[in-house]
């Protein structure tokens, strides 16, 4: 959430930020007016608490001067029942003052362009896009070579699910082991998380109410599938009050990721580019408030690295104001060249979120005397079935073969193509 002390001291801040955002600015005006009455409600209910104290004060001397106390004391009964009314009432304003603060999205970055997806801008290419003279693209090409089975797994599990087979496999879990032993020597502690979080360590990182159609929900239980493991490595500092010398602190999370994808259509509902159910590696960082930035270059440059190590055509893109997620300030993407489509598609995504999710999960750190507000900063260093999408389109061989990236060999028994189609009379 944002500080409510911005949003009644600066409130034109936030609706510009709403504005670039292409978002409703009127929420600014319905919150500031609960706020105020909230705010208005609660100093009455400290006034009767103060009276209460003063009117106690006043009975205890009245008795010992031998004086008349029946107003004293009718009075005192009476405070009682006002102070329960007004905190009813404080009760459905903070409710309803809560749920509004929530749903406004972070103040957007003034690196951040304005406007909607249109106004994405590219930062950055690395490597060589190069056209396919071939429409296929990786669902063909992995089908034809029995990499994959998503007709069996539509039958058993329904649509954008899929089997992964043969070299495939372990083409999928040498991805991952190269991007832990890479984040590994960099510093970043790894960490397997929860695959499901209640609702509560979910809000820590996200507004449920507009995810909600994103993510699975287990049946009679206060349980949702993670999406990422961003979400869970939030809730695992949740409530807790760092020591400032421990910052920053840097996870390395790996995870099997749900999302029910619903507005997938075209393309991308076949393979295994947008799926159900997927495998990442996320970078995320708890940082002192001063040197979030600078936490925000190493995440990027780190997938760019790892980009670059795996040989595929990328590009670096900022999203504009109207494309960033509500709980980030600023966004980088990193989208890979597929050859079969003409053109870069989101393999990941690095952002800081500031405070924002910090005053929501309640994670703070020590600083002197002073309890302050850590920041927090996501980037998705591989999604592995995305990633080995990208790979398979760039990598195809005459001899329809896959090749394999050269640092990925070593986690594949020393293979170097997977996949090969063996002619016949051999």
């Amino acid at each position: 959430m944002i500080d409510m002390k911005l949003i009644r001291e600066n409130p034109e801040v936030v609706r510009q930020s709403l504005k670039k955002r292409l978002g409703d600015v009127r929420v600014v005006d319905s919150l500031l007016e609960l706020d105020k009455a909230w705010r208005e409600i609660k100093k009455e209910a400290d006034d009767l608490r103060a009276r209460r104290n003063e009117i106690s004060e006043k009975i205890n001397q009245a008795k010992k001067r031998g004086q008349n106390i029946d107003s004293l004391i009718r009075e005192a009964k009476d405070i009682p029942i006002k102070i329960q009314e007004k905190e009813a009432k404080l009760t459905t304003l903070d409710e309803r003052r809560l749920e509004i603060w929530k749903k406004i999205p972070n103040i957007i970055d003034k690196s951040v362009p304005s406007g909607d997806v249109t106004k994405n801008k590219v930062l950055k290419k690395y490597g060589s896009a190069k056209k396919s003279k071939s429409k296929e693209g990786h669902a063909e090409i992995m089908e034809s070579l029995g990499l994959i089975d998503t007709k069996k797994a539509a039958e058993v599990s329904g649509s954008r699910f899929y089997y992964l087979r043969k070299d495939l496999v372990r083409l999928n879990y040498a991805i991952i082991s190269f991007a832990l032993d890479f984040l590994s020597k960099k510093g970043f502690e790894l960490i397997q998380p929860p695959y499901m979080l209640n609702r509560k360590a979910l809000e820590g990182a996200i507004t449920l109410d507009v995810f909600e159609d994103a993510i699975y929900k287990i049946e009679s239980e206060d349980l949702y599938l993670i999406g990422t493991a961003e979400h869970a490595i939030n809730a695992f500092e949740s409530n807790e009050v760092l020591d400032s010398k421990s910052l920053p602190l840097r996870f390395a999370g790996i995870s099997s990721c749900f999302r029910k994808e619903a507005g997938a259509h075209g393309a991308d509902t076949k393979g295994i580019f947008r799926a159900h159910q997927f495998e990442k590696i996320e970078q995320f960082v708890f940082s002192k408030p001063e040197n979030s930035w600078r936490e925000f270059d190493l995440i990027l440059k780190n997938s760019v690295e790892l980009y670059k190590l795996l040989k595929i055509p990328f590009r670096v893109v900022i999203l504009a104001s109207g494309d960033t997620g509500s709980t980030a300030t600023k966004t980088v993407d990193l989208e890979g060249w597929f050859p079969s489509q003409g053109k870069y598609r989101e393999l990941g995504s690095c952002s800081n979120c500031l405070d924002y999710q910090a005053r929501r999960s309640n994670t703070r750190f020590q600083d002197s005397d002073e309890i302050k507000f850590v920041h927090t900063l996501n980037n998705t260093a591989i999604a592995t079935e995305r990633m080995m999408t990208c790979i398979v389109e760039n990598n195809i061989q005459k001899d329809s073969s896959i090749k394999i990236p050269s640092v990925l060999q070593k986690y594949m028994g020393g293979k170097k193509k997977i996949g090969a189609v063996k002619k016949k009379g051999n």
